[in-house]
């Protein structure tokens, strides 16, 4: 059975929710992070904990904004070296080992975007449009075994439109709210999926130090191949569904320059893996 990795929607950059608000042209967001999970755990097709070898996925990857005009921004999340891993797997009764472990290593895939404001920019509720273009570049049937993948070997189509509210607390402490819903067009005998999220973020030291919360789900519309269709054990899979919360701090330890770390897990969910995911990284936000 193949089993989702939340990588897909939790935390593979500054924010798969990065908000209605475009950057301004000729201005940008940049960051380089680090982002891993590793489980023994998965949920079932039923939603039940069952065991599985353990995985793992590590990337290294870069995540970018820049507005293209005052409306229009371009956003990039490129893991430029993506690391899967299956570990050794041994007797309980005797100790030998039953199947050597195994890894690969290349490029993970790519999503590509263009998020437009249907609003003008600095209005009181801003509301965007983006379409997300997901490029095959990872491996999808890796290893001596073909079981470890750094992709899911299918290039899709996301459809999505956020809204969001800026908060101002007084003195040094901002915030923001933002919720999200999209429709995943998946090929390859994928099923297609809804996805949907809500993010908020307090800012406070006059917006140098940031906490964020997310919540992100995604449901399976069901029309594509069954996960059962494919026995082979990986961390990518077919109709996954999930809830999942996940939370982030950002610093700024100069005008432009900041450091991040990250946490997301599944609150619930279906075929998807059951472990925690974290990422480490530092940016570079020009519009400060």
């Amino acid at each position: 059975m193949r089993f989702s990795l939340l990588s897909i929607c939790l935390l593979i950059s500054g924010s798969l929710l990065a908000g209605p608000w475009p950057q301004p042209k000729g201005k940008g967001y940049f960051k380089f992070y680090e982002w891993w999970t590793s489980f023994d755990e998965h949920y079932t097709s039923n939603g039940e904990l069952d065991p599985n070898a353990t995985l793992g996925l590590y990337n290294t990857s870069i995540y970018a904004e820049y507005g293209l005009s005052d409306r229009l921004t371009g956003v990039i999340n490129l893991p430029l070296f993506s690391r899967a891993t299956i570990n050794t797997q041994l007797s309980g009764t005797r100790g030998n080992v039953i199947l050597d472990g195994d890894a690969i290593n290349g490029l993970g895939d790519t999503d590509v975007s263009l998020r437009y404001a249907l609003n003008k920019p600095g209005s009181t509720f801003p509301v965007a449009a983006t379409l997300t273009l997901g490029l095959p570049l990872g491996e999808d049937a890796g290893g001596e075994q073909g079981n470890l993948q750094t992709g899911d070997g299918e290039f899709n189509q996301i459809i999505s439109l956020s809204s969001g509210l800026s908060l101002d607390f007084g003195g040094e402490t901002s915030g923001y709210a933002s919720a999200n819903i999209g429709f995943n067009n998946r090929t390859q005998g994928f099923s297609d999926e809804f996805r949907f999220g809500l993010e908020a973020g307090v800012g406070l030291l006059d917006r140098r130090l940031w906490f964020i919360g997310r919540m992100i789900g995604s449901e399976s519309l069901m029309n594509g191949e069954t996960a059962a269709s494919n026995p082979t054990t990986s961390i990518f899979s077919n109709n996954a569904e999930y809830l999942s919360l996940g939370g982030e701090v950002n610093f700024y330890v100069a005008d432009k320059l900041g450091i991040s770390a990250g946490v997301a897990t599944a609150l619930s969910g279906r075929v998807i893996a059951a472990a925690p995911a974290f990422t480490i990284g530092v940016f570079i936000d020009m519009n400060r």
